[in-house]
C-alpha cells in the first residue's frame, strides 16, 4: 500500500477588486492526511515502503495540536507502519487524553514520548539517539520538511496552476513554499504568508529551492497559534460566504492576509491569484476547546 496520486479541484471564489481569486482545495485530498501534509509525506513514505525494512517505524516530532503529528499517525495506519510521536511538553504526559489531536493520533496507533521543551530544542541530538535505538525507522522531521517533502509539493502544481500570476500559501517550516517556489513557472510570483516569527526562514527556504521568486509577508496576527477575535470573524464569515472551512493557525490567517493585500492594492489589476488550502482542519476542534475556556466565540 502506498499513498496514491490525487488531483484536487481549483475553485474560483471571488471576481472583483480588479483581480480574480481562486483556491486549490488540497484539504479535500484525504479525510485524515490533510492538504500539504499528504504531499510532504508522499515520496518520503512511499520510498520507505519500497525498502520494506524488517522493523519499520515512522518517528516524528510535533506539538500537542500538530497537524503533522495527526497526518503521520494517519499515514502510518494507512500504510500499516507503526508510528511514534515525540511530543513537545512533558506536562502533557498525564493529560494528553484531553487533547483531541493526540487522541486522534492514538486511535491511529501512534505511541507517544513526551519530552521537555528544553529537550525539544535539541532535536538533532535526539534524532541521532532515536535512530540508534530504532535503526530501521524512518525519521521524519518536524513539519515533514526535507528534500523529499519539497519534491512532493511539486504534485500540488499542474497544468491548471500554470495560468496564475500569483501563488499564495501559508508558511510554517517552509517546505511547502519551497516546493511551490522551486517548481512553479518562471513568470509566477509566490507569496508566503508566514504564521510564525522566524528570522532564519528565508534562508531555510532558499536552501531548499535555490530560487528567490517568493516574498514572505508577516501573517501571524500576534504570534504562532494565537487566535484573535478578528481571525474568528474572518474564518466564520468566509465559511458562510464561500462554503469553505478554514482553520485558525495557517489557512485562516493566510486567506485573511490575502484579502487585506487585495484591499491595499498589492496585486496589479487583472491579476489571477491562486491560494493553496493546505488543510489542517483537525485543528479546529482543539482551537475551539481553548476558545470555550476563554468564553470566546467559536469557529464554525
Amino acid at each position: 500500500m502506498k499513498l496514491p496520486e490525487i488531483q484536487i479541484p481549483i475553485v474560483e471564489i471571488l471576481v472583483g477588486k480588479n483581480v480574480r481569486l481562486f483556491i486549490k482545495r488540497e484539504d479535500l485530498i484525504h479525510p485524515q492526511i490533510s492538504g500539504n501534509k499528504y504531499w510532504k509525506l508522499f515520496y518520503t513514505t512511499n520510498r520507505y515502503v519500497d525498502k520494506k525494512p524488517q522493523n519499520s517505524r515512522l518517528i516524528t516530532f510535533g506539538g500537542a495540536y500538530s497537524n503533522h503529528i495527526a497526518a503521520v499517525s494517519a499515514a502510518g495506519k494507512l500504510l500499516d507502519i507503526p508510528t511514534v510521536g515525540i511530543i513537545r511538553g512533558d506536562e502533557l504526559r498525564d493529560k494528553w487524553r484531553e487533547n483531541p489531536t493526540l487522541m486522534f493520533a492514538s486511535r491511529n496507533g501512534m505511541n507517544f514520548r513526551f519530552i521537555t521543551r528544553e529537550e525539544y530544542r535539541h532535536k538533532e541530538k535526539l534524532t541521532e539517539f532515536l535512530q540508534a535505538e530504532f535503526p530501521d525507522a524512518l525519521m521524519v522531521p518536524e513539519g515533514g520538511t526535507n528534500e523529499e517533502a519539497v519534491e512532493g509539493v511539486k504534485m500540488m502544481l499542474n497544468d491548471e496552476t500554470k495560468d496564475f500570476d500569483y501563488l499564495c500559501t501559508a508558511v510554517g517550516t517552509g517546505g511547502t513554499i519551497a516546493g511551490i517556489s522551486k517548481f512553479c513557472e518562471e513568470n509566477q510570483k509566490v507569496i508566503g504568508c508566514t504564521v510564525v516569527a522566524d528570522s532564519s526562514l528565508e534562508n531555510k527556504i532558499l536552501e531548499l529551492t535555490f530560487r528567490k521568486n517568493f516574498n514572505l509577508i508577516d501573517s501571524d496576527f500576534g504570534g504562532y497559534g494565537k487566535i484573535k477575535d478578528e481571525n474568528i470573524r474572518f474564518i466564520n464569515d468566509f465559511k458562510v460566504k464561500y462554503g469553505i472551512p478554514l482553520e485558525p493557525v495557517y489557512t485562516g490567517k493566510m486567506m485573511q492576509k490575502v484579502f487585506e493585500l487585495m484591499d491595499e492594492g498589492y496585486f496589479p489589476e487583472n491579476s489571477k491569484i491562486l491560494c493553496f488550502h493546505t488543510g489542517g482542519l483537525q485543528g479546529i476542534e482543539g482551537a475551539n476547546l481553548l476558545l470555550k475556556k476563554q468564553n470566546r466565540n467559536l469557529i464554525i
